[in-house]
């Protein structure tokens, strides 16, 4: 990501990501307030760094660390951030648990809610992206993963349980098409664009090698 596109992201993150976020009286890693989760952050497992690439490639062996994150159909998504406290660094959140109710049992759909603010007590916070774990693998991005209505940040980042990183980069707020990466040999390959008028519906054309 380009030093001016990652200005334009902080701008952004500015306007969205750092409202007043109600904060419980606890020590909780991550709580709901309304529709929204709330995170803490940093992550001590995550080195922070000024290249986002770097944190984005330790997130999967950390999350999988983490109870049932690895469990396929018993298991359980984790959803975090990814933010700046404006200078450049970036951290990732604490990674949480929560979204709808499910029934008890097996299911192949696991749901985290990503978040939509991230407390971190050393400032005020500007969010780049969010990322979430599939219990499965090979899973990559599902289509609701995908939808326009679900895009809150500037990147999505998916792994599955076999570590396989994919990027979403939705350019909601422009007629660029939306980019789908794939991490491959610590770079991204371009595997898909999801059209302007495939936005909505989050609909993904291959791109050919």
């Amino acid at each position: 990501m380009t030093a001016a596109r990652l200005g334009r992201v902080a701008a952004l993150g500015m306007a969205i990501g750092c409202a007043g976020a109600p904060e419980p009286s606890g020590t909780r890693d991550y709580w709901r307030s309304g529709p929204h989760v709330y995170v803490r952050g940093p992550w001590e497992a995550i080195t922070p760094s000024s290249d986002v690439d770097e944190v984005i490639d330790q997130l999967c062996p950390a999350v999988m660390e983490l109870p049932r994150a690895m469990e396929r159909d018993y298991g359980q998504e984790y959803c975090g951030a990814i933010y700046s406290l404006g200078d450049g660094i970036y951290h990732a959140s604490m990674p949480s648990p929560l979204g709808e109710p499910e029934p008890v049992g097996p299911s192949k759909r696991k749901k985290c809610i990503p978040p939509r603010y991230v407390a971190d007590p050393r400032g005020r916070t500007v969010v780049l992206g969010d990322f979430h774990s599939h219990p499965w693998a090979p899973s990559s991005l599902s289509l609701v993963d995908r939808l326009a209505e679900t895009q809150i940040w500037t990147i999505r980042i998916q792994f599955d349980r076999a570590c396989t990183i994919t990027k979403l980069v939705p350019n909601l707020s422009s007629e660029q098409p939306g980019e789908v990466y794939l991490r491959q040999r610590n770079r991204w390959k371009l595997v898909g664009i999801i059209k302007h008028e495939n936005k909505a519906l989050g609909l993904v054309t291959t791109v050919d090698d």
